[in-house]
């Protein structure tokens, strides 16, 4: 069986403080189905289960089709990644 996957863009949208990882306002990522390089892994796991339903077509009911906003775990120096599915991209 062959499965539909789209790629999904990772973008830094806002940020407060310094991120440990070097992460800055408007840096991107590509994820096709691993961590990207240089990205942190930390980040990566509070955003992976919204990574894995825009990759695979779904979407979160309070957000734009193809797209969500979620946040880092660092609560001092939070960051927000912006999630679009490729396919969604308007640019």
């Amino acid at each position: 069986m062959t499965v539909n996957r789209s790629s999904v863009r990772i973008i830094v949208h806002s940020q407060e403080g310094t991120c440990e990882s070097g992460h800055y306002v408007g840096q991107e990522f590509l994820f096709d189905n691993d961590l990207p390089a240089n990205f942190c892994p930390a980040a990566f796991h509070a955003i992976y289960p919204n990574l894995r339903t825009l990759q695979f077509g779904g979407d979160i009911p309070w957000e734009d089709a193809g797209t969500v906003h979620v946040a880092c775990p660092d609560p001092f120096n939070p960051l927000v990644f912006k999630l679009v599915r490729k396919e969604n991209e308007t640019e």
